[in-house]
């Protein structure tokens, strides 16, 4: 391990290392590297691990490739250690460039057979319900965070057992159960509407018309003086994959709403959706507007990714198992769109495969489709070098997050097993799903 002297002079030479050095070194040795760097400098350290993670994410797309050619059982999410790891030391980079805690959303990604790497970097993770939050006290043991629509007073004891905060979505909940979750001493949030947003699709968009998430302004005015003693940070949640540029005008909109009752709280949450981890994402913007932030209030800073931490760094791969022809060819995969990527038709996107193209750019075109009934069951149209092949494999990338967690047993199909590329190159087949799954959810 080189030292901070020797990263730093590494780093200042613009050598590419510098930012693997800068990941390898304890917590007190990376501090005295960003010290020795002014305002003006830090900029290149940034740069440099961006273009370290994107190095080490060309390799990992290799592994994908690899493995897939061999004998791996299909359909199987494949997750990739070392890059969940590299996604973490870029969180982690946030956290020592601004004090900010950062907690993953595990409903976004919860497959606790990586959460070992995880918990090295991050603060904890956020919940949406008693069930999350189990799973994250059990299994990452550190902060966590849950927040809720509503809770029902039947799951508030398990709430309150397993939460480190409990962030509450109206004065109603809070005035019913702060009370309680003051006495067992447990932090209390409360969400609020931020009043703007980017997102194009209506679905998933906090702020849109009639939403019911968060506390709306003029609501929160009237009834937050005589609570005020009860709450302890505001949470607002306004992004989906975008970037630094969004949060600042989002940011701006909170703070001309709720920025005169910030004085007295301990933390400010400025929710998910922030994208760190994607190449065009600029870090040096977020890290002036957490910093600046937190000067201004005196409050803590929390952001909530959950793409984050597993972008890129998952995979599902995936045989075909026949191939029909209808006006054109259609490949017949044993993965499902509406089973097992459901975002595939939800928001909708198409996802990529390794060594394809959109229709029409190579030799051989195939629309993708799963073996469900739905008849919209298609993972979409796509191009290779050479004709597809009853029995070939193909990488969907970037299948960590959303799909997991959202998967069903639709028409009884089995679901995809789980299998880790572990840092050391081995493939830890982690879980295999049967019959047993599909029959223990119907009766």
């Amino acid at each position: 391990m080189r030292s901070a002297r020797q990263t730093i002079d590494a780093i200042r030479a613009g050598d590419l290392s510098g930012a693997a050095s800068y990941h390898e070194l304890p917590d007190r040795a990376r501090r005295a590297v960003l010290v020795s760097f002014n305002d003006a400098d830090l900029p290149l350290l940034t740069r440099l691990i961006n273009d370290w993670r994107r190095t080490l994410f060309a390799r990992g797309e290799e592994r994908f490739r690899a493995i897939a050619k061999g004998r791996i059982r299909t359909p199987v999410y494949l997750m990739h250690e070392a890059l969940i790891e590299e996604n973490m030391r870029t969180l982690r980079y946030v956290k020592d460039r601004t004090g900010c805690r950062i907690l993953h959303a595990l409903k976004s990604y919860a497959s606790f057979a990586t959460f070992p790497v995880m918990t090295q970097y991050l603060d904890g993770v956020c919940a949406s319900g008693v069930y999350e939050a189990r799973l994250g006290r059990e299994k990452f043991a550190k902060e966590v965070h849950t927040f809720g629509a509503a809770y029902k007073k039947s799951e508030m004891r398990d709430i309150l057992r397993y939460s480190d905060v409990v962030v509450f979505n109206s004065f109603h909940q809070l005035d019913i159960y702060g009370d309680a979750a003051r006495r067992t001493g447990r932090g209390i949030g409360l969400r609020v509407n931020p009043g703007y947003s980017e997102i194009a699709t209506p679905m998933y968009d906090p702020c849109a018309p009639c939403s019911r998430l968060g506390v709306v302004h003029n609501e929160f005015a009237g009834a937050f003086p005589s609570r005020s003693r009860l709450i302890d940070g505001l949470h607002f949640h306004a992004m989906c994959e975008q970037g630094s540029d969004v949060l600042e005008r989002v940011l701006g909109s909170f703070e001309k709403l709720y920025g005169p009752f910030i004085k007295d709280l301990a933390w400010v949450n400025f929710g998910g959706g922030h994208h760190i981890t994607r190449d065009d994402y600029d870090i040096e913007r977020l890290v002036r507007l957490i910093n600046g932030f937190k000067r201004k209030y005196g409050v803590q800073v929390y952001l909530e990714p959950g793409e984050a931490s597993v972008y890129h760094a998952g995979a599902l791969v995936s045989s075909v198992i026949d191939i029909v022809k209808n006006q054109m060819e259609i490949a017949i995969m044993d993965a499902s769109a509406e089973a097992h990527m459901p975002d595939v038709l939800l928001m909708p996107y198409r996802p990529h495969i390794f060594g394809s193209a959109g229709p029409g750019v190579k030799a051989h075109t195939y629309r993708l489709a799963g073996p469900s009934c739905l008849a919209g069951d298609t993972i979409g149209d796509y191009s290779f070098d050479a004709p597809l092949q009853r029995g070939d494999k193909v990488v969907f990338t970037d299948m960590a997050l959303y799909s997991i967690v959202k998967n069903t047993t639709f028409n009884g199909i089995a679901l995809p097993g789980i299998a880790v590329i572990r840092t050391d190159g081995t493939v830890d087949t982690v879980k295999r799903f049967g019959y047993r799954d599909y029959k223990n959810r119907q009766s």
